[in-house]
């Protein structure tokens, strides 16, 4: 009878609350364990270290001193913060046209020039410095024409305006993307005001239209200037030594772990990411961008005259023809026989792919393995810091966002370098050190790019009503088969969305793997390309191996936007 009255029911759930909240502090633990393990400790051991006397152990300031007296160091922090403002500033230039076109005015063909515009992005920067030596190089295809046309060479690719060139290319997509969905989301009734008092032309994008778009556009300028600040193997392949994270990198390769100028040179490099980002947020502290429609109305588009629509179209196309040039030299270095001193290779062959998929198939297989492990620890972190923190009321919770987070703002060759500082005395039970040990690089991998998956995973947790799981716990599911019947297969999308996202970032990720591949059978794809990359008679191979990891990045990015799509028909279906 007390069952049929539904008596029973809360007192055989009264001892889920209790086994609920022991459930979430042991999640809280092993989060914050593996973040203090593989994030904190080793970036804290770079940054005492660096504040140590190499011979006492001391606190000093000395080895801050002799990084301020080198002038080889003092070059190299200037070449790096000059190629950071100049990248953002050339990526900008080549993302406004096509965010502005493509969303202020009815523009044939919008959708594809979108597509189009990010597809850099699914190249390892490393990679397209070679194709873009091949076409822009002092030797290069442009510069070989331009010489029997006009008797002229343009140095394109000369020292730091190659970094410069080629980190623009790669990187300009992270503007183009958020200045885009900033765009679209600004109130017609904002800019037809303006127009209404006599407010036009680029006098309304200056002043009402660029202005409102300001977030997004510095959301994506200050990923531009970390990424490129960070960047390893670009200036290191183009033989530019002379900026922070190649002088961090060779100092430990060359001087030795117990060197602490190495170690300074990570502090410098993680002070100026955070720094970076810390700068972002203050550009847009106290200002006022919200739209007054709802979800924004979108700017009101209108139709180019035929001589606008000829610039648009000159304007947007030459952009497209520059920064897809690094996919097409990469294409036909992969394929060319010789291609040297000359605007086209002398011939084409598929030997290279055969080399590739014959003898190192290791290193794709690794990459694969790697990238799966990573993102799939990355989505599990994920879900259940997205969890934790928007579904429970549990002190401290926030903190495991934002140190979560934090890995955004840590270069690769920094958590690579704490890495070997804090694990490398440390021996597993088999003897073999654990940064000798490939699971290490898998790590280092889900750590960087932890957070990517946690920012979709959060996204995807805001999007699920907390009433469905309390209907799911009033009908006696346990908060655990909650959280797996109701909560996980409603955040499809997002925790798909986070694992791809990881997944193919991961598999281009190199800075770190630098520091971490001890043998060459366990090194993944992006290190086999830099190695290939550094001698004329492997470039070839090495481009087939840039084109294969662009088809495993360009494919997961497919695969994500047609899951994506499929759960957001079926929510609309189960809706509706």
């Amino acid at each position: 009878m007390a069952e049929a009255t539904g008596i029973a029911a809360p007192v055989a759930r009264s001892a889920q609350p209790g086994s609920a909240m022991m459930g979430h502090w042991l999640a809280i633990a092993g989060i914050t364990g593996f973040l203090g393990l593989f994030l904190v400790i080793p970036v804290a051991m770079v940054i005492l270290v660096a504040f140590q006397d190499p011979s006492s152990g001391a606190f000093t300031l000395v080895n801050f001193a002799d990084f301020l007296r080198n002038d080889l160091f003092l070059r190299a922090f200037g070449n790096s913060f000059y190629v950071s403002i100049m990248s953002v500033v050339w990526a900008s230039l080549f993302a406004l046209p096509l965010a502005y076109f493509t969303t202020r005015f009815e523009f044939r063909g919008a959708a594809i020039v979108q597509t189009l515009g990010v597809i850099p992005l699914i190249m390892p920067p490393f990679a397209g410095a070679v194709a873009m030596q091949l076409i822009f190089g002092r030797n290069g295809s442009i510069n070989l024409l331009l010489g029997d046309w006009f008797d002229i060479n343009v140095p394109f690719m000369e020292g730091l305006n190659g970094v410069i060139f080629v980190q623009s290319v790669h990187y300009f997509p992270f503007i183009l993307i958020n200045l885009t969905a900033s765009l679209r989301n600004i109130d017609r009734a904002m800019e037809e005001a303006a127009q209404n008092l006599g407010c036009s032309g680029f006098r309304l994008f200056r002043r009402i239209v660029f202005p409102l778009a300001m977030p997004g556009f510095i959301a994506g300028a200050s990923l531009v200037f970390i990424k490129v600040f960070d960047d390893l193997a670009t200036p290191l392949l183009l033989n530019v030594k002379d900026m922070l994270a190649p002088q961090a990198y060779l100092r430990i390769t060359s001087v030795g772990l117990k060197d602490p100028t190495g170690y300074v040179i990570s502090v410098v490099l993680i002070v100026f990411s955070v720094l970076s980002l810390f700068v972002a947020s203050l550009a847009t502290r106290g200002q006022d961008y919200a739209t007054v429609q709802r979800g924004g109305g979108g700017l009101s588009k209108r139709r180019m005259n035929p001589a606008q629509a000829v610039l648009a179209y000159g304007v947007i196309g030459l952009i497209l023809l520059l920064v897809l040039a690094p996919h097409l030299g990469l294409g036909l270095l992969s394929l060319a026989t010789i291609w040297s001193y000359s605007p086209l290779p002398d011939g084409y062959t598929l030997d290279h792919y055969a080399r590739v998929l014959g003898e190192s198939w290791q290193f794709i297989s690794n990459t694969l393995l790697y990238a799966s492990l990573a993102g799939l620890i990355d989505v599990v972190l994920g879900t259940a810091i997205a969890y934790l923190v928007l579904r429970t009321k549990i002190a401290g919770r926030h903190w495991l966002d934002y140190m979560a987070s934090a890995a955004l703002a840590v270069p690769g060759v920094v958590l690579g370098i704490g890495y070997l500082r804090a694990y490398y005395g440390v021996s597993l039970p088999s003897g073999q050190s654990v940064t000798s040990f490939w699971f290490i690089i898998v790590i280092a991998l889900a750590v960087r790019r932890l957070p990517y998956a946690l920012r979709a995973c959060m996204a995807a947790m805001q999007q699920v009503s907390v009433s469905l799981e309390e209907a799911a716990e009033n009908l006696g599911a346990t908060k655990a088969r909650t959280i797996r019947r109701i909560v996980v297969p409603l955040m499809t999308g997002g925790i798909v969305a986070g694992f791809v996202t990881s997944f193919a970032t991961a598999a281009v990720e190199l800075s770190a793997t630098m520091m971490l591949v001890q043998n060459t059978s366990d090194a993944p794809l992006a290190y086999g390309l830099y190695v290939f990359m550094q001698s004329p008679a492997g470039r070839g191979a090495g481009a087939a191996l840039g084109m294969i990891a662009v088809l495993i990045v360009g494919l997961s990015t497919y695969l994500s936007t047609v899951l994506a799509e499929r759960d957001r028909a079926a929510k609309a279906g189960s809706t509706s």
